[in-house]
């Protein structure tokens, strides 16, 4: 089962609520991923398609529930190369679609003329619960997140730029900066920080997806910090192997040109440790000196060793 799966089920569970709060998620859900249709004799039905079997039931409950609505939930096999189930919630004129409609936001009528309003009602969003519900009701419509363990992405998709502006507006109310993109015929409002995303899930009350992913965060903020500290530690010990095999090759070149007793006292004994002791740090070579030095010190001395290699060098040509 997909990460997003397992919120959408998680979100459906949440069904004990308000009127006014299952009117702000079926206008939401109704208008997000919902077909308005009229027969030959003018009649009105509307029908709820998705492949989520708990998302059918979740609006069969509500409109049974707050609007004493009996609906019918069919199912038929998709075309689509996944062959999954399609449920479709299907609401007749005899059922009284029509003031469903009207109630959820989603026709309005002038002059005996219907029409549909694609954007999001005032007075379905009056609330704070009614606006996490609104948004709760557009996810289980047409969002989705991704599995964090690969990526932070969730989405809504939508099929009208301005609603998609209003949608975007609306979660951003909450401190969220989600953005609108057009893919094909298709809005996307979206989140791409694990942060946000998590705050997201928040409001729609996914509590257990919220906690999974907060812990996938954690680990990987972990990993994160264990592979900048290994990079750094495999970084500074091939910077300090580097440099400890400049420093025996420059003391190999004055050895053989001029031999290591020609060097003063200070700097022949770094000389000597450090070929005794390739693999030592400079910080033990400064301490294996007597009198004994610090890193600087060492560092300083073995410096001025590849200065008199290289000079000899220069001379050699």
């Amino acid at each position: 089962m997909s990460f997003s799966l397992k919120v959408k089920n998680e979100v459906c569970r949440h069904s004990d609520m308000s009127k006014m709060e299952a009117i702000s998620e079926l206008s939401a859900i109704m208008k997000v991923s919902g077909t308005l249709m009229l027969g030959g004799n003018k009649q009105f039905s509307f029908k709820v398609m998705t492949e989520n079997p708990a998302i059918a039931r979740f609006i069969f409950t509500l409109l049974k529930k707050h609007f004493d609505i009996h609906t019918r939930i069919m199912v038929k096999k998709s075309n689509s190369l996944k062959k999954n189930n399609l449920y479709m919630v299907y609401i007749t004129e005899e059922m009284g679609v029509k003031d469903l409609l009207k109630k959820v936001g989603l026709l309005k009528e002038e002059n005996s003329i219907f029409a549909l309003d694609y954007s999001i009602p005032k007075d379905v969003i009056s609330d704070e619960k009614s606006r996490r519900a609104y948004i709760r009701g557009a996810f289980l419509g047409g969002g989705s997140v991704s599995n964090p363990e690969k990526t932070y992405h969730l989405e809504f998709v939508t099929h009208d730029n301005d609603y998609a502006k209003d949608l975007s507006k609306l979660i951003n109310g909450y401190d969220l900066n989600s953005k609108v993109i057009k893919r094909k015929n298709s809005y996307i409002v979206y989140l791409k920080e694990g942060e946000q995303i998590v705050d997201l899930l928040n409001i729609i009350g996914a509590h257990a997806a919220l906690l999974k992913l907060e812990n996938v965060r954690i680990m990987k903020e972990m990993r994160n910090n264990v592979n900048r500290l290994v990079n750094c530690e495999t970084a500074n010990l091939s910077k300090t192997v580097n440099a400890a095999v400049r420093q025996v090759e420059s003391i190999r070149i004055i050895q053989r040109e001029i031999g290591l007793n020609r060097l003063p006292k200070n700097l022949r004994d770094i000389a000597e440790l450090r070929l005794n002791y390739p693999d030592e740090s400079l910080k033990e070579l400064g301490e294996m000196l007597n009198p004994p030095v610090g890193k600087s010190g060492a560092n300083h001395r073995l410096r001025r060793i590849e200065k008199i290699a290289e000079e000899l060098k220069k001379e050699g040509r």
